[in-house]
């Protein structure tokens, strides 16, 4: 897909057609001889340089969310950080090609295909017969059975926080040869290539106290071009040290150190020479790019004291050198302050001329959620309203644009563009149409200038709100940038930081975002909607925390585009720790923004996501994640096809007609993929932004002092540490 197209504009609908609940899906575009997943919108940025020419040895500085308190990546509290060591010292049989594609791992698979479909499934593992644990053992069937029953979900034993896939094998067994390892399936499983990644050793797996507890504090047996070395948990380090025993290129560096490091804080650590590489923030990546400018240490719009005119210069020296002895000793102390503060910036910017920034766009994208159980939003006419108000090009720009990066919407809730399954399926519910977003709140009864009745104000409107709620009118921009994102398999989301209120508020672009404290559009209450003497107005709940201010500037253009139609929004900023807890998973919202990965095997991963919630046995609603509580039986089934079907191509197109559907639905609206920001110092080669791909660790490493990366650019910056 062209980076500038969007997909196959919406077919007209008639209130009849939506009061029936007959839904007219088009047909996607590109299902004949042009592929409609296209190529990624951004692709890696990693500085890609040949081995030979990168220094042998030397430890890499990489800073890292956390240290995890667990390294099993199938326990619920695993994290990002337990994702990478796995991904350097584990054994994965497929791994994450540069567009987001399984492709076999040749250091530990000869070939893996399907051998039989009747009368049951059969996977043939032919194992690289160099593959060996650290412990010297080879690698073999015994390790695919003891994860197997690990994972199966058959013994309760295991503290496991998923068991797709695994719970569809019937057996795995050895082949003819040690290096073989048949796995027979029980019923078809379509995503079966993302099983056994990562791999752990039997010893992990084989009994559920090792499971449980065995690999959570250390891995004394991998299989990776790196061992874990040391967990330090007091000074918040991994340490991975190059693995005598890998049979696989040589490791290039001889270590790496996952430090924690607040991305506040990041800047400054590597200005300090403490860090390598790191990703950031967008007001970090504009310091360094400033400071690679040649002959460049400093912005005058940057640092401290940038934001101060003349005039408020002459009033500080007026005061520092006035009659008043008290407010001139403290003015004089103020200008110390900022004179020492102004130094220290510009030390720090001189020592970032060593670093360039690395972009791309992460395999995750930031959509807006409704809230479909309760209130004017459990009405589908009123979220497909919703939806046809926004526009979603607009707010790809408003987050991207500064940044330099392709500034398109996403067109499906399960693949990015570039990825196997990806199509545009955004024509199933339409594109921005003001008229067609007021027809269908007419449609639903939301009628203009009806009477209002007064709500309840003060305490008790707030305690309704949420306890830990804080209310705002939609102007509120404040804080830092940053956004929620939600793993495939986590019991909780984690922060994270894509924008930086400075440069996404403004990067250079006037216009990007209104200016904080806009007046709101006059009349605004004279214009809503309402219905049965209430108003329209939605609960736009939102993170309050640092790190949040992107999530609250998008929410403020939303609020706009809402208000537009005459659907009101009342923003709510509640705590970090309260956020997904107690008003997302619990349904206490409207209007939500957070982030999901993407995932090469949509029909496993992405179910959960999109099911139907169905009442539990103690009448509760089991909604999985699932947390606009939006499903149908049909987007159900097609998953459920999807996921049996071991034709490739029939499995793309179900997951496509299910992606059209759940777009009808108008439970959740994909915004814009999320920004990839890192810092990385200049002579570090082959690691960087990564976009979809697996990083490649044993490439990993500096370069050699006088070489060129692949790109023909010149090495600059310190020598490998």
């Amino acid at each position: 897909m062209s980076q500038h197209s969007v997909g196959p504009r919406a077919l007209a609908r008639s209130a009849a057609f939506l009061t029936a609940g007959v839904l007219a899906v088009p047909a996607l575009a590109g299902c004949g001889s042009e592929d409609p997943a296209g190529k990624p919108l951004a692709g890696q940025d990693i500085r890609p340089a040949d081995r030979d020419r990168i220094t042998d040895g030397g430890t890499l500085r990489w800073a890292v969310d956390s240290v995890p308190d667990t390294l099993n990546t199938f326990q619920s509290d695993a994290d990002t950080t337990t994702g990478r060591v796995a991904q350097a010292v584990l054994p994965s049989m497929f791994r994450m090609n540069a567009s987001g594609r399984p492709e076999r791992n040749a250091d530990y698979l000869e070939s893996a295909e399907v051998v039989e479909t009747e009368p049951k499934q059969v996977v043939l593992y032919k194992l690289n017969q160099q593959a060996v644990w650290s412990d010297g053992r080879e690698i073999g069937a015994a390790d695919f059975a003891a994860q197997w029953r690990a994972l199966s979900g058959k013994d309760t034993a295991y503290w496991t926080a998923r068991n797709a896939g695994y719970d569809r094998i019937q057996k795995v067994e050895r082949g003819d040869s040690a290096l073989e390892v048949r796995v027979t399936f029980s019923r078809p499983y379509a995503d079966w290539r993302s099983l056994f990644s990562p791999l752990y050793p039997k010893d992990v797996t084989g009994t559920p106290d090792a499971f449980n507890d065995g690999a959570r504090k250390k891995l004394e047996v991998s299989a990776g071009p790196f061992t874990v070395k040391k967990v330090d948990r007091e000074d918040e380090e991994i340490t991975l040290a190059r693995n005598p025993r890998w049979w696989g290129e040589r490791a290039k560096l001889s270590g790496i150190v996952l430090r924690s490091v607040p991305r506040d804080k990041r800047a400054a650590e590597l200005a300090a020479g403490d860090l390598d590489l790191a990703e950031i923030d967008p007001t970090a990546a504009r310091r360094i790019t400033v400071a690679a400018r040649p002959h460049s240490s400093s912005s005058p719009m940057m640092g401290p004291g940038a934001d101060r005119s003349a005039a408020d210069d002459l009033k500080s020296w007026a005061v520092a050198n006035g009659s008043d002895e008290d407010a001139a000793d403290e003015e004089t102390l103020a200008r110390t302050k900022l004179r020492k503060a102004a130094a220290r910036y510009a030390r720090q910017q001189q020592a970032l001329g060593g670093f360039e920034v690395r972009k791309s766009l992460e395999p995750a994208y930031t959509q807006l959620a409704l809230n479909g159980a309760e209130g004017p939003l459990a009405d589908e006419r009123v979220r497909r309203a919703v939806a046809r108000a926004l526009d979603r090009k607009e707010l790809a720009e408003a987050v991207l644009k500064p940044l330099g990066l392709p500034a398109v919407p996403v067109g499906s809730h399960l693949a990015l563009s570039g990825q196997a399954a990806y199509a545009d399926g955004s024509g199933a519910l339409g594109g921005q149409d003001t008229e067609e977003a007021q027809a269908l709140l007419a449609d639903a009864g939301w009628v203009r200038g009806g009477p209002v009745k007064k709500e309840k104000k003060g305490k008790e409107k707030e305690k309704a709100a949420g306890a830990e709620g804080e209310k705002a009118d939609s102007g509120d921009s404040s804080g830092d940038d940053g956004t929620y994102i939600v793993g495939q398999d986590d019991k909780a989301p984690r922060a994270l930081d894509p924008a930086d209120r400075q440069q996404a508020h403004q990067g250079g672009a006037p216009g990007a975002y209104a200016p904080q404290g806009s007046a709101a559009p006059a009349n605004q209450e004279a214009a809503r909607l309402a219905k049965n003497g209430k108003a329209l107005t939605l609960r736009f709940v939102l993170p309050s925390g640092p790190g949040s201010g992107a999530l609250r500037t998008v929410a403020e253009r939303i609020s706009g585009m809402l208000e537009r139609v005459g659907i009101g929004t009342e923003i709510s900023k509640v705590s970090d720790e309260s956020y997904f807890k107690d008003h997302i998973a619990s349904g206490q919202y409207d209007l939500a923004l957070w982030s999901w990965p993407s995932s090469a095997y949509p029909a496993t991963d992405a179910r959960p996501v999109y099911a139907k919630p169905v009442p539990a046995a103690d009448g509760s609603l089991n909604v999985e994640q699932n947390y606009t509580r939006v499903g149908t039986d049909q987007v159900d089934q097609l998953f459920d096809q999807a996921a049996a079907s071991l034709d490739e191509g029939e499995s793309r197109s179900l997951i496509r007609k299910a992606d059209s559907r759940i777009w009808a639905a108008a439970g959740s609206i994909p915004l814009f993929q999320r920004p990839q920001l890192v810092a990385a110092r200049k002579n570090l080669v082959n690691t960087g932004a990564f976009g979809f791909g697996t990083p490649v660790y044993e490439d990993m490493g500096f370069l050699k002092k006088g070489a060129k990366p692949a790109s023909g650019a010149s090495a600059e910056g310190s020598a490998a540490p």
